[in-house]
Order: structure tokens, then C-alpha cells, then sequence
């Protein structure tokens, strides 16, 4: 699978209340990553993967939940917490705009064996509301997806 981002919410940034605070660790299998990083279009079949990390000691040195490591002051990744799946097939899934999401469990492992497609309430509907390319919040794995450069490494 292709590392394409981890986007987080933390309750110390959101009144206590947010609705995701875990880190949101992405991944896609690597010809849907390739196939898109072609076309800028996820192909038939795309599946997403949602790894859930809850904040490592949630309560933090300062108000907000952060706390210093060596690297500085910040939020810093704990124990999995749920995992979910994103899967883009058009016959299955015609009614939430191609896509179909299921949740593994919301706690730590071991994972569900088998989860049925979510409600539309419980997670298309805020995609199809939201999201900002073909039910994908891109924005947030952008630099992942953009082509990259080629580089070289100097030869001392």
C-alpha cells in the first residue's frame, strides 16, 4: 500500500469535541496510486485504507493536548484505534457517488473479519457534501499526489 497522508483533528484544537480526533494514517493500493497519479482520476476498484491512531498520551503537558518530544512541541501519533475502508465501485455503490465505506471497528485491534457498507448518514453523505474530488478530501494528500520531480542524489 502507498502512504498517502494523515490528516488529524485533535479534541485539543476543537473545544474537546472533535469529531474525528485520531490520525487519520491513508493508504491506497499502489496501481490506483499510479493509475491516478496518471490521469488525476481514482480507477474502478480503488480501495482506501484508514488507519485510526489515537494522540499518544491524549491529556499532554499544555491545555491543548500537545507536549514536547526532542523534535519540538506538538501532537504525536499513540495506539490504532478503528480501521476503515473506502472502496470506489460504480454497480455496488451507484446511490453514494461510487463509493462505499465500511468501518472495521472503532477500538483498538482485533478488527471486524467482515463489515457491511455504512449508512449514507454515517459516512458518504459528508463525503458527497464535503469532499473535494470524486468523494476524496484530495486537499489534504495533495503533495503526495502531485507528480514529483525527478531527482538526483550528488556524488561526492
Amino acid at each position: 500500500m502507498v502512504f498517502i497522508g494523515a490528516p488529524f483533528t485533535p479534541h485539543g484544537l476543537n473545544d474537546g469535541k472533535a469529531g474525528f480526533p485520531e490520525f487519520h494514517n491513508v493508504y491506497v493500493q499502489p496501481a490506483a496510486f499510479k493509475a491516478y497519479r496518471a490521469t488525476g482520476k481514482w480507477p474502478e476498484g480503488t480501495m482506501m485504507i484508514k488507519e485510526l491512531q489515537l494522540v499518544d498520551d491524549p491529556k499532554g503537558e499544555f491545555p491543548d493536548g500537545s507536549r514536547i518530544a526532542p523534535s519540538g512541541r506538538g501532537y504525536f501519533p499513540g495506539p490504532v484505534n478503528g480501521l476503515d475502508v473506502a472502496v470506489k465501485d460504480s454497480k455496488r455503490f451507484s446511490a453514494t457517488n461510487n463509493w462505499g465505506y465500511f468501518n472495521f471497528n472503532h477500538a483498538a485491534p482485533p478488527y471486524l473479519v467482515e463489515a457491511a457498507n455504512k449508512p449514507v448518514e454515517q459516512c458518504a453523505g459528508c463525503h458527497m457534501a464535503n469532499a473535494h474530488e470524486d468523494m476524496v478530501y484530495i486537499k489534504f494528500y495533495k503533495p503526495i499526489l502531485t507528480p514529483l520531480p525527478t531527482l538526483s542524489m550528488a556524488k561526492k
